[in-house]
């Protein structure tokens, strides 16, 4: 048999270092919300792969759609000859994302690779060049989304200078005492002494900070920016690539909010495990570009678009969007309790099944001082357990749950019962 250690010896060897690890377990097989490595140990999976699986790891049914489709064929290239499923996926899509706007769609691979092109066809539909962004956002590790990510470590390290005309202002957390004030404050002083509005071409911003710490872009915020988008023509670009497909109890989360976004930018759980991202946008913003100036090799690839068809078929047909309001609830509930009897744990927040938890060595300090050590410390804690954990946020101090929203309630309750297990031991 295989073990764990010998894998990472010759991982060691064999891989470039900058791909960093959180866990060095290697998976062998999955299924749903569970996981097994190759000494055969079973563990309950709250990460999802970083929410990619919101319908679970090797869902019966796209897995049948994807190998019915490599039956037909694996690729011919989308722009060489098209194919339906493609045409079929972006059709509902349109349908599907927030606002009344007549949409259109563009399918590529990645979520950084649809951020990309946010940028290109905002610029394009604007003849603008300037996009705005928030501190501590993540938007990929391509040049042009680490321009846009808010966070130097590890992102950013040794890989300057970046694309310019990219400009950062402060997201809402009033864990730290950051209003929606403070925000728009900033992006009119930002229009003072930076950069001219009418030389604005976006505002990207995560509805949810995933990296970020899953700090929760507050209604009145998203509704105040698309007002100060219109009055400056400016568009207003959504990265749903970590919220987007059921993640915060909704098919999107703009949907909390009631904003219709000019551009969003989709991944992820989008394909159930397969690589597919999208742009989807109000159409007379993407008929901005001529043919030819958007597409790649495999983006769009027959095999993700089947598997997407798949993917929110089973969305509607096991009514995930309010499993996941309940399973929010179930999460939320076991960690305020956890909170509460503890002056490590800063805040529990998030939307629906989208829940994090910050730590501090005394919450109740002034200044509060983060406690990424103890996250660290819990997700080793936890996979020693049997739990597998994420942490995130500017300072490394948060930990997320993005568990599958297909988990059964006795694999939900007991990697809740692991985690709270291990925070006690890590705690004590």
């Amino acid at each position: 048999m295989t073990t764990n250690t010998e894998l990472w010896a010759r991982r060691v060897a064999a891989v470039a270092p900058g791909v960093g690890i959180i866990h060095q377990i290697f998976a062998q097989r999955a299924l749903n919300a569970e996981v097994w490595d190759v000494e055969g140990r079973r563990y309950v999976d709250f990460a999802g792969g970083i929410a990619v699986v919101n319908t679970g790891h090797c869902h019966p049914q796209v897995i049948e759609a994807v190998a019915a489709q490599m039956q037909q064929f694996t690729h011919t290239c989308f722009q060489v000859l098209p194919y339906e499923p493609y045409v079929a996926l972006a059709e509902k899509l349109n349908a599907l994302v927030p606002g009344p706007t007549p949409k259109k769609t563009l399918f590529l691979t990645t979520g950084a690779e649809a951020l990309e092109n946010t940028v290109k066809i905002a610029r394009a539909y604007t003849k603008r060049p300037a996009i705005i962004a928030f501190s501590s956002g993540y938007h990929g590790r391509t040049m042009m989304t680490l321009a846009l990510t808010g966070k130097v470590d590890p992102y950013k390290l040794g890989f300057g200078p970046f694309p310019g005309d990219v400009f950062h202002v402060p997201f809402p957390a009033a864990l730290h005492g950051v209003t929606v004030d403070d925000t728009m404050h900033a992006i009119e002083r930002l229009f003072k002494s930076d950069v001219e509005a009418k030389r604005v071409a976006a505002i990207v911003i995560e509805p949810v900070q995933g990296e970020g710490g899953f700090y929760v872009a507050p209604p009145e915020l998203m509704q105040r920016l698309r007002a100060l988008c219109d009055e400056h023509g400016i568009l207003l670009v959504a990265d749903e690539v970590q919220t987007g497909f059921g993640r915060t109890g909704k098919m999107f989360a703009l949907e909390h909010s009631g904003v219709e976004a000019d551009l969003m930018a989709l991944a992820k759980s989008l394909a159930g495990g397969f690589p597919l991202a999208a742009v989807v946008g109000k159409a007379a913003v993407m008929d901005a570009v001529p043919a030819g100036g958007l597409g790649g090799t495999y983006a769009g690839s027959p095999l993700g678009c089947a598997a997407g068809l798949a993917v929110l078929d089973v969305i509607e047909k096991e009514g995930l969007l309010a499993r996941g309001v309940a399973i929010g609830k179930r999460i939320h509930e076991r960690l305020s309790a956890l909170a509460k009897a503890s002056k490590a744990i800063g805040e529990v927040r998030g939307l629906g099944p989208m829940i994090a938890m910050e730590f501090f060595r005394d919450k109740g300090a002034t200044p509060r001082v983060p406690a990424p050590e103890l996250a660290k410390a819990l997700l080793a804690e936890g996979a020693k357990r049997g739990l597998i954990l994420l942490s995130c946020g500017t300072y490394g101090n948060v930990v997320r749950i993005l568990v599958p929203l297909t988990v059964s309630d006795a694999v939900l309750d007991e990697g809740l019962t692991i985690l709270e297990q291990a925070f006690e031991q890590v705690t004590a």
